[in-house]
């Protein structure tokens, strides 16, 4: 058996805008337990970043450690990449990210790198409104080592390794990013990519922090009966607020929808996310909303995925902080030294 891809690509392969044809956008061949979810969750962002032609060479992807920051050796091979350490990947990416506006930033994490020793690098990067799609692969456990509980496991859960977690109350996310002001909050399902593709296509197109919590069952260690974050019981419990597509700015598509049966919400590149409501009641921009709704779902046991909230007026870091329009990483030196005549008018409006 080879761990070495094939580089022969089909003439007749189908290519994007851009050039690119689908294995353009794959990596390494995934060294995860077979069956992982996370694997899905990959297959999920080459599609979306393939349907986008997006060229490889404008996205950074950064990581923390665990299972699932090991996903992006699996795909986007041709793009930037840094796997920093456990839990610190929001710093990272805040430093590439002021460095170098002109590149798509796409986080990826566990429910461990996020909820537990990296929360506070969590909390400051929605808190800043940082311009970057964060992906939570969510599998209730340390799958690493073992399986250990982890701060995301439901209580009343059974896994494998921890058997009953019937003493901690798990962190929802979701609840606490919409709690901090996050923009974009979102939740999806590592099984279902009719919803997952398109709403990875808003969380990149969005200007500031988009959230992504994907619940992504752990087939080693916790998809067994008892566990509320195995297969079975998130289809079973999966609840879905909206049937979500996303429709780039350049291509113009006329849809035919009855009163109270949709919403669209126009982004600032001009491009939309559609979506087909369940409940002639909700509203994706209200926060309100979103938080009650969460809290249905919980005292019902459902699992509430689709686009829970979005600010269609959010400002990313750069407009916040007034940044310069040219990357800092392209200033030559008479840039930042504009002489000792710029440098006396600013001393004297300190006097």
């Amino acid at each position: 058996m080879t761990y070495i891809k094939p580089t022969f690509r089909h003439p007749g392969l189908k290519k994007n805008k851009v050039g690119y044809v689908r294995a353009d956008y794959e990596g390494a061949i995934s060294t995860l337990c077979a069956g992982c979810g996370h694997d899905s969750i990959s297959g999920a962002i080459v599609q979306a970043c393939f349907e986008m032609s997006v060229e490889p060479h404008r996205l950074a992807k950064l990581s923390g450690i665990g299972c699932s920051s090991k996903t992006p050796t699996y795909f986007l091979s041709n793009s930037h990449g840094f796997n920093s350490v456990h839990g610190r990947m929001p710093s990272v990416t805040t430093g590439a990210n002021m460095a170098n506006r002109d590149l798509i930033y796409l986080g990826v994490s566990g429910d461990g790198d996020t909820a537990s020793i990296g929360m506070g690098q969590f909390v400051h990067a929605v808190r800043r409104n940082l311009n970057m799609a964060y992906i939570v692969m969510n599998n209730g456990c340390y799958g690493l080592t073992k399986g250990q509980d982890s701060a995301t496991t439901d209580f009343g859960s059974i896994s494998k390794s921890s058997g009953l977690n019937d003493s901690f109350q798990a962190i929802d996310l979701v609840g606490m990013a919409l709690e901090l002001g996050a923009t974009f909050v979102g939740r999806s399902f590592s099984g279902d990519k009719d919803q997952l593709v398109p709403m990875i296509k808003a969380a990149m197109s969005h200007p500031g922090f988009a959230f992504i919590d994907c619940i992504s069952p752990c087939v080693t260690f916790n998809n067994n009966k008892g566990s509320t974050k195995s297969y079975q019981f998130v289809r079973d419990h999966q609840e879905a607020t909206s049937t979500i597509d996303f429709v780039p700015h350049e291509e113009e598509i006329t849809v035919d929808y009855e009163a109270g049966t949709s919403t669209s919400v126009a982004l600032h590149d001009g491009s939309k996310i559609h979506l087909d409501k369940l409940s002639p009641n909700w509203d994706p921009t209200d926060r309100y909303s979103a938080v009650m709704r969460l809290q249905e779902a919980k005292l019902t046991g459902d699992i509430l995925t689709g686009l829970l909230y979005i600010d269609p007026k959010s400002r990313g870091l750069h407009d916040l902080m007034k940044t310069s329009k040219r990357p800092l990483n392209s200033l030559q030196e008479e840039d930042l030294c504009p002489g000792s005549a710029a440098l006396e008018g600013i001393n004297a409006g300190f006097r």
